[in-house]
C-alpha cells in the first residue's frame, strides 16, 4: 500500500512516499480505506522529534483520519465492512499514523462518520476534540457561566466559541476586529480587539482560554471570579510567566495545561461522542481547507512550520491515488 513515513525523526524532508506493508488486524482492530487524513502541528511535533512518543519505524505520519471499513478483527462488534468512520487518535504513543491507503484502527478509536461533508468533517476534528476535553473534562463547564476566549479566530478558537455556546455558556472572545463578525455567527456574545488588554473587559469570568499564549497569565487571574480557572493549550515564546502569588490561592483560582495528545481515551470518547452528535446537526463545519495529494505530506508540513497556510485547514487526499 502507498503510505507517507519517515525512518528517523528529523525535518520534513525525513517524509518518504512509497510502498509499505498492508497492516496486519488484529481482533480488537478495524481496517479502514483512508480517504482523507488532516495535518495538524502535533503531527509536525511528532515527525520532528520535539513530541517524544513511542515509534516503531518505518513509521507512518497522521493522526487523523476519515475512510470507509473494509475489514474487522474476529472481537469487533460495533462496526461492520461499508461503514464510514473516522479517528483523531493515532500516529503516536506506539500507534502508526494513518497516511497510507489502509490503517488498522483499534475499535475503541474509531467513530462513526455523520454524514456530512469529508473535507470539512477531517478538517474540523483535532481543534473540535481539543475544544470538546477542555470544556468537557478539563473545565467541568457549568451552563450559564461566563468563558473568555482569547485568540477566537483561530482554528480550536472557532470551535470553543460554538461548543461553548451550545453548551449553554455567556461567551466572549477576543480577537482581531475582521473576525468579529463571524465570530458573532458562531455565538460570541460580546467581541473584544485582541490588540487591547484583558483588563478592559468589563465583566468578569469562571473560565478563561488563550488559544495564543500571548495574554498575560496574571491580566487572565485578575479577570477571574472566585473559584475561576484558567487553562492553557500554549505558551509565550519565553516560556514564562509571572503572577500575584497570594491573590491566586486567597482567591481559590486554578491554572490547567492541555495537550490533546496526552487525553485519556475516556476523554477521546466522550469527545467523540459530542463531536458526532452536533456535527450531525451541521455545527463545527466551518474551516477554509486546502486539499492536497499525499505525495505533497512534507510540502504541507513545510507548510504548516513556516505558517504559510494561511489559516488553511491542510488536508491529504488518499483516495483515487491514481487519478
Amino acid at each position: 500500500m502507498k503510505a507517507a513515513y519517515i525512518n528517523q525523526t528529523g525535518s520534513y524532508n525525513e517524509i518518504k512516499i512509497g510502498e509499505l506493508p498492508t497492516p496486519v488486524v488484529g481482533d480488537i482492530d478495524v481496517l479502514v480505506k483512508i480517504d482523507y487524513v488532516s495535518v495538524n502541528h502535533v503531527d509536525t511535533f511528532v515527525r520532528a522529534g520535539g513530541f517524544e512518543t513511542i515509534m516503531k519505524f518505518p513509521f507512518v505520519i497522521g493522526r487523523d483520519a476519515v475512510g470507509t471499513v473494509t475489514r474487522i478483527g474476529n472481537s469487533v462488534t460495533r462496526f461492520n465492512v461499508g461503514d464510514h468512520v473516522w479517528t483523531n487518535s493515532m500516529g503516536y504513543d506506539g500507534r502508526n499514523g494513518v497516511a497510507s491507503e489502509l490503517a488498522a484502527i483499534p475499535e475503541s478509536r474509531l467513530f462513526k462518520a455523520p454524514d456530512v461533508d469529508e473535507v470539512q468533517l477531517i478538517a474540523s476534528l483535532h481543534s473540535s476534540a481539543t475544544a470538546a476535553i477542555v470544556l468537557h473534562d478539563v473545565f467541568g463547564i457549568k451552563r450559564n457561566k461566563n468563558i473568555l476566549i482569547e485568540g477566537a479566530g483561530g482554528h480550536v478558537g472557532t470551535k470553543l466559541v460554538q461548543l461553548s455556546k451550545l453548551s449553554g455558556l455567556n461567551v466572549t472572545t477576543t480577537s482581531n476586529a475582521r473576525d468579529f463578525e463571524r465570530l458573532t455567527e458562531l455565538g460570541s456574545d460580546e467581541t473584544y480587539d485582541y490588540h487591547n488588554s484583558v483588563l478592559d473587559i468589563h465583566q468578569q469570568f469562571d473560565y478563561i482560554i488563550d488559544t495564543s499564549g500571548k495574554v498575560s497569565l496574571n491580566d487572565n487571574l485578575k479577570k477571574l471570579n472566585l473559584y475561576g480557572q484558567v487553562v492553557l493549550i500554549t505558551a509565550p515564546k519565553d516560556n514564562q510567566f509571572a503572577f500575584d502569588v497570594r491573590e491566586f490561592y486567597t482567591s481559590s483560582k486554578s491554572v490547567k495545561g492541555f495537550v490533546i495528545s496526552h487525553a485519556t481515551l475516556e476523554q477521546i470518547q466522550k469527545a467523540g461522542r459530542v463531536l458526532n452528535y452536533w456535527l450531525s446537526k451541521g455545527y463545527l463545519l466551518d474551516d477554509k481547507c486546502e486539499v492536497m495529494p499525499l505525495d505533497k505530506a512534507a510540502q504541507a508540513h513545510e507548510v504548516l512550520e513556516n505558517g504559510q497556510d494561511a489559516g488553511k485547514r491542510l488536508i491529504l487526499k488518499l483516495s483515487n491515488l491514481d487519478q
